[in-house]
């Protein structure tokens, strides 16, 4: 019998879409990014890149977060928590996707981070489809 491999990562694909800039101002926040520095390795740009998923991949999503291993960001009192996961955009940069700890959060969207402003590196707009590669530990 053969023998079952576990999965290290999962490939998401969404459509880009603007977010509030809620997000640009908290990346913004001194222990922010000093612990995306100290716990991912890099020094993030001040922003996300915000990708809405399908149903499928929503579910993937879903599945797949149970089981890997997150990077808490954590806040001093008054802020909410993020949470991390290593990933790699597009198969070549190195980046987190990070899911805020807010109440009301929408299930279908994910938020990347990284160390350079993702639409200017790779041309992209409102719309476009892109794939991010989440790795399980």
């Amino acid at each position: 019998m053969a023998k079952r491999t576990k999965i290290k990562a999962i490939k998401l694909k969404g459509r880009i879409f603007s977010g509030s800039g809620e997000a640009a101002e908290f990346i913004k926040l001194p222990w922010v990014k000093a612990q995306i520095i100290e716990k991912l390795g890099f020094t993030p740009y001040n922003g996300t890149l915000n990708i809405k998923l399908n149903e499928e991949n929503l579910t993937l999503k879903r599945r797949f977060l149970k089981k890997a291993k997150p990077i808490q960001i954590l806040p001093p009192k008054g802020f909410c928590r993020g949470t991390c996961f290593r990933a790699v955009f597009m198969d070549e940069l190195e980046c987190a996707i990070v899911v805020p700890e807010v109440d009301g959060y929408p299930d279908d969207v994910i938020e990347i981070i990284a160390s350079t402003n993702l639409r200017q590196q790779f041309q992209l707009k409102d719309g476009d489809v892109v794939k991010v590669k989440i790795l399980l530990s």
